[in-house]
C-alpha cells in the first residue's frame, strides 16, 4: 500500500504568489492614501481661521465690557486694540503686548506668517499660511483689522489640492 501524506498548509510558491500579488496591489493603492499632508494642512488653516475668529470676539466682548480701552488682557497677554479689535501686527515676543496672533495663541513655529501689510491701524492685515503648501495664497486665512464701527474681515482660503 502507498500511504502518501496529504499537504498541509501552501507550499513556498504559493506563499511568494499571494506576496508579489499584495505587492502589485499595494502599489497601485499606496499613492491614493500616501499624501494626507494637503487634508491635514487644510484643517490647520481651518482650525486657525476659528482660533482668530474666537479670539477677535472674545477680545472685542472684553472690550466692550470694559469700554474701549486701547489694551485687553486675554490669559495673561496684552492685546493692542483698534476699534475694539485686536490689531493685526506681527507678534511681539519681546514686548508685553501684541495682536490678533498672541490673542489667537498662533505661533510661527506651526505657520508662516505674511507680515508684509501688518499695523497697529484699521485696515492692517496679516496673513496666516500653512507651512509647506503647494500654493500658499490657496491655503490661508487673512485678517483685516477693524475699520471704525465694524468688524474685522476674516477670510480663509483653502484649497486641499494647493494646501
Amino acid at each position: 500500500m502507498n500511504s502518501m501524506k496529504q499537504q498541509a498548509g501552501f507550499t513556498l510558491i504559493e506563499l511568494v504568489m499571494v506576496i508579489v500579488i499584495l505587492g502589485i496591489l499595494s502599489a497601485f493603492a499606496l499613492p491614493r492614501f500616501a499624501d494626507l499632508g494637503q487634508e491635514a494642512r487644510a484643517a490647520a488653516i481651518q482650525g486657525a481661521a476659528g482660533a482668530i475668529r474666537s479670539a477677535a470676539a472674545i477680545a472685542h466682548a472684553d472690550s466692550l465690557v470694559n469700554n474701549g480701552p486701547a489694551t485687553v488682557n486675554l490669559e495673561g497677554e496684552t492685546i493692542n486694540m483698534v476699534n475694539g479689535y485686536p490689531q493685526a501686527i506681527d507678534i511681539t515676543p519681546a514686548a508685553a503686548t501684541g495682536g490678533i496672533l498672541e490673542a489667537a495663541q498662533i505661533s510661527p513655529d506651526d505657520f508662516t506668517i505674511d507680515i508684509t501689510n501688518v499695523g497697529a491701524g484699521a485696515g492692517a492685515v496679516i496673513v496666516i499660511q500653512a507651512t509647506g503648501a503647494a500654493t500658499p495664497a490657496d491655503c490661508s486665512v487673512t485678517y483685516t483689522a477693524a475699520a471704525a464701527n465694524e468688524a474685522p474681515l476674516i477670510v480663509t482660503a483653502v484649497d486641499e489640492n494647493d494646501c
